[in-house]
């Protein structure tokens, strides 16, 4: 399966990219995978939320990671200008943007505007950003931060991929972290078996031309 990988230029402020993490990427860009600018620290440095609301959203559903949960058009604009300078240093080709953990502000929603991306997503939606078009299309992802999390990821996805049979589009989403884990990782190969029968694997950007 051709994959979408979601890569972040400067991870919680780590600048300098292991050479085999580099050559890695490289292999899978070889390989047929895409790449998709995935923020570009992958941490919520906006000022603190002032909402109950804000707070559950930023900090406990992704523990201060949703780096364009709160941010206003103008420093969406410069983060990802600077990613996209950083892909274009490793000549890395870039067509899609997905914030850490699907928030998005409405300064980012404005920043994208400037931006040739083909598409963005959310967590229940895809987004073709050339069209204004957004599909609904909820993403089979885990939680693993803790081990009623991974229960209850494990539960609800099982119900969420049965929903999801007839549907036109499926996602799958996986973070490093579910590699920990191998009752995760085997509930979640087992969904990818059942529900990729009668399908055709597709990269973001390869569902979006071929959607256009």
């Amino acid at each position: 399966m051709p994959l979408t990988l979601l890569v972040v230029p400067c991870y919680h402020g780590e600048r300098a990219l292991p050479r085999v993490y580099v050559e890695w990427i490289e292999q899978r860009l070889a390989r047929g995978d895409e790449l998709a600018l995935h923020g570009y620290t992958h941490r919520d440095e906006a000022p603190a939320p002032r909402t109950i609301g804000e707070r559950l959203r930023r900090g406990v559903y992704t523990a201060r990671e949703g780096e364009f949960a709160a941010l206003a058009r103008d420093e969406a604009i410069e983060r990802i200008e600077r990613g996209r300078d950083w892909f274009g240093d490793r000549g890395w080709p870039l067509r899609g943007f997905v914030a850490p953990a699907w928030l998005v502000s409405s300064g980012t929603w404005q920043a994208l505007e400037r931006f040739d991306f083909l598409y963005t997503t959310t967590l229940t939606q895809f987004h073709l950003l050339d069209r204004g078009i957004a599909m609904r299309a909820p993403t089979v992802v885990y939680s693993t931060r803790s081990a009623w999390r991974r229960m209850a990821s494990r539960r609800w996805n099982s119900m969420l991929a049965q929903t999801m049979r007839g549907a036109p589009l499926v996602r799958l989403g996986f973070h490093p972290a579910d590699a920990a884990y191998d009752v995760v990782m085997a509930h979640a190969l087992a969904l990818v078996r059942s529900l990729s029968d009668g399908r055709t694997a597709l990269t973001k950007s390869a569902f979006a031309r071929a959607v256009r």
